[in-house]
């Protein structure tokens, strides 16, 4: 077995294990499983990194396995330097839910770590298959463990929220299977991407595969308007469910414009790249806006979400090196920073058992610890520089304007909306002398909470000062993604 297939099925296994064999009169044993499946994970894809051929574009570590013999579809994995680091970034991030949810969840507690484990590895599926219908059946599936996530362990209206994130998202997935097929015809009986990006595709098939990839991409981002599905689950899911939906679940859209959209369907992409952009500042700006007005902490953090990953796709449809390499930058630091966001305000809330700014005031007396921490977070989702939330915005940022000197500007702006209401929200929650009783009674973080904090805080510096090894296997897989994209296959 492979690397990319120990990566996979070795959180899968973990998971299957928990949930035949793990009870709540077993919670203890079940963590310390949960915990060791994570690690195991995680420690099966740091060789990724370590045996990595930095420099090269090419597809590396492949397996490819015949599946469906009928139809021609083969189970093929493969990484390169746009997939690698999102892989390892979904590896520690469940190793960190993990944590998070020891004391937290106490019913169920062998499903809950299950789910995550299988999500894991489906999600490190999605990002390494090289087969189209093997990505649809690993991106389909992730639907099914963040499902139960919410709808088992979420709040007052979790079956709203599940119902909710499962029909936007299922809808257009539909449209995604029905370009499959399509490519798949098209292709004369071939799933492999690699023959796709070769096929020479009219001008009218291009634009109907753009929107529905469209269709399935976008709302996995989301992207502006398709987005008002997030909030809501946000809000309802517990605090790893929070965190894993913003750190990875929403990269499998943006993944998708980069691995299927853009080389598949260049001459599209160039023609439709205004409509893109456009939505992307939308996203940036007004949803920015949007974020400033709310006063549940957890739907701050949401819409805050959407306007940061607008900047992903404005660097992928710029079309430039910077523009791509700053998106990808800013998809993994977004991991990390929206991470530790929702694992803050879950700090918060197993206390409190309260969401809303109101509800709080002056915790820095109580938990100064914590509250440290917490402004490393806030001003990394501000875009400080030295955190990981500068570096991709800002690369992201100069390619735009280079393009176009207005869409930068534009771009620019949200940063100043970010920390308008990063920096309210921080004053109102942690500043000046408590806001009531509650506050008062608050007990500063303990060292599991401590733990799982100190990982994000380093993960956030170490990439806001030295993002040199992200963008150094990142770098020549995106410049053949552009050089791909560059030539029309217009007949």
């Amino acid at each position: 077995m492979g690397l990319l297939s120990l990566a996979i099925w070795t959180p899968i296994f973990f998971g299957v294990v928990l949930l035949a064999l793990g009870r709540d009169e077993q919670a203890g044993m079940v963590r310390w499983i949960a915990l060791i499946g994570a690690l195991a994970g995680l420690a099966v894809t740091l060789p990724l990194y370590t045996g990595f051929e930095v420099g090269s574009a090419a597809m590396q570590f492949t397996e490819k396995a015949l599946w469906i013999d009928r139809f021609n579809v083969h189970y093929h994995l493969g990484v390169d330097g746009i997939s690698l680091w999102l892989i390892l970034l979904t590896a520690f991030i469940t190793v960190v839910v993990v944590i998070a949810g020891w004391e937290v969840i106490t019913e169920r507690v062998n499903q809950y770590m299950g789910a995550f484990l299988i999500l894991s590895g489906l999600m490190i599926g999605v990002f390494s298959a090289q087969d189209g219908m093997l990505f649809y059946v690993f991106f389909e599936a992730t639907l099914i463990p963040m499902y139960l996530i919410i709808g088992i362990w979420g709040g007052p209206n979790k079956i709203y929220a599940a119902f909710k994130f499962f029909l936007y998202t299922l809808l257009g997935s539909l449209l995604l299977l029905i370009a499959l097929i399509y490519l798949y015809v098209q292709s004369n009986g071939s799933f492999a991407l690699s023959d796709w990006y070769q096929l020479p595709l009219g001008s009218t098939p291009q634009t109907l595969l753009f929107f529905a990839f469209f269709a399935a991409f976008a709302v996995k981002v989301p992207m502006w308007p398709v987005h008002t599905w997030l909030p809501d689950v946000h809000v309802e899911a517990p605090t790893g469910g929070s965190a894993v939906l913003a750190a990875i679940m929403l990269k499998l859209g943006a993944y998708g414009f980069l691995r299927f959209s853009l080389p598949i369907l260049p001459d599209a992409s160039h023609e439709w790249a205004g409509f893109m952009i456009a939505l992307s500042l939308i996203a940036v700006i007004y949803v920015g806006l949007v974020a400033m007005v709310q006063q549940d902490m957890k739907k701050l953090v949401a819409y805050s979400s959407v306007a940061h990953m607008g900047f992903v796709t404005l660097g992928f449809f710029v079309f430039s090196d910077l523009g791509v390499s700053g998106a990808l930058v800013q998809m993994i630091a977004h991991g990390f920073v929206s991470a530790a966001m929702f694992l803050s305000i879950g700090v918060l809330y197993d206390r409190v058992h309260s969401r809303e700014i109101a509800a709080y005031g002056g915790v820095v007396n109580t938990m100064p610890r914590f509250a440290a921490f917490a402004l490393l977070f806030t001003m990394a989702n501000c875009g400080l520089p030295g955190t990981a939330g500068f570096v991709g915005e800002w690369m992201v940022i100069l390619a735009a304007v280079k393009a176009n000197f207005w869409i930068g500007l534009l771009a620019a702006s949200a940063l100043i909306f970010g920390a308008a209401y990063s920096l309210w929200m921080f004053k109102r929650v942690y500043l000046g002398e408590p806001g009531n009783a509650d506050v008062k009674a608050l007990t500063d973080i303990n060292a599991r909470e401590f733990f799982v904090m100190a990982l994000l805080a380093i993960a956030v510096l170490w990439m806001g000062v030295y993002p040199k090894p992200f963008t150094d296997v990142m770098d020549p897989s995106v410049a053949e993604l552009l050089r791909h994209v560059a030539n029309s296959k217009l007949n």
